[in-house]
């Protein structure tokens, strides 16, 4: 296996993709741990992964089924690459066998199968937009994309070993993640920081303060993410930034963030944004990155 190649396995709303090349700048090359309590397609994460900039690295998301994916592609990526490799025996990509997969109760299905069904579902969806209803039931419509990828082997291959591929011994007990270079979790996002100080990295990729009533998605989680969260991130940010953690955070450029974060570096960017539910509202957008050069950026300065 190569961890060169491994990049995102799945569609995310916000994917930071096009944006690596003003990220991954601004993260300093050696890092002690490497927190990111956002995870969502983990691009972030992947190119760090390639390049081997931290010792540890702890990831986190509040949606409980992409944390499975991330940890089955991790301890089970035969069996994954098996699961898709059934879907695509079927006719696949129709509406009917969509909807069929659509509604089955993920209580009945083991944990590659869960796996399987998010990765089909997010490739034949409608703009690979995850979204659930109140019930937290993915309600995302059928993408009608004439030829989608279902099936990439290799990246799922490479995306194990960054991860810390392993085969264990029945006497291993797998819920001691913090034994392991990459740790998963799906927690609220301020639990994660057990010990983080001055040589870690944070980037942090919240659901974003909306720039519009129409851009409010916050269908991410069943239960959304709104502004006494992001009041809590930015508590978050700043104890973090006292403790000479070095943080980077990724959010719409609007005032409120501006008046938020004031006092830290901010770095406009552009990027191209497809998810709104006018067409009008889509496209290039403006965001901003809020930079604390902690420890770890000063001793790379040096």
């Amino acid at each position: 296996m190569n961890t060169m190649g491994a990049r995102p396995f799945i569609k995310w709303a916000g994917g930071k993709n096009q944006l690596l090349m003003v990220i991954g700048p601004l993260l300093p090359p050696k890092i002690k741990t490497y927190y990111e309590p956002f995870l969502g397609g983990g691009a972030v994460f992947w190119h760090m992964a390639n390049t081997r900039t931290f010792e540890r690295a702890v990831l986190n998301d509040k949606n409980l089924e992409l944390i499975q994916v991330y940890g089955t592609i991790r301890d089970q990526p035969e069996a994954l690459i098996a699961a898709l490799n059934r879907h695509r025996e079927k006719a696949w990509n129709t509406r009917e066998y969509f909807n069929e997969i659509r509604a089955m109760d993920i209580s009945t299905l083991d944990i590659v199968e869960r796996s399987a069904r998010m990765i089909y579902l997010n490739r034949t969806c409608y703009n690979g937009l995850y979204r659930v209803n109140k019930a937290g039931h993915f309600n995302t419509p059928f993408g009608d994309y004439k030829n989608p990828s279902l099936v990439d082997s290799g990246n799922i291959r490479a995306c194990s070993e960054a991860l810390g591929y392993k085969v264990f011994s029945s006497q291993e007990d797998l819920s001691k993640e913090s034994t392991r270079k990459v740790s998963l979790y799906h927690d609220d996002f301020t639990k994660v920081f057990f010990d983080a100080g001055a040589g870690d990295v944070v980037y942090f990729d919240p659901p974003y303060v909306p720039i519009s009533d129409t851009s409010n998605f916050l269908a991410y989680t069943a239960d959304g993410f709104d502004v006494v969260d992001q009041s809590r991130l930015a508590i978050l940010f700043r104890r973090l930034a006292s403790m000479d953690v070095s943080c980077i955070l990724s959010n719409s450029d609007t005032e409120i963030v501006r008046k938020t974060y004031q006092g830290f570096e901010i770095i406009p960017v552009k990027a191209k944004r497809n998810i709104n539910s006018k067409g009008d509202s889509r496209g290039v957008v403006g965001e901003v990155l809020v930079i604390h050069r902690g420890a770890a950026h000063k001793k790379t300065q040096s």
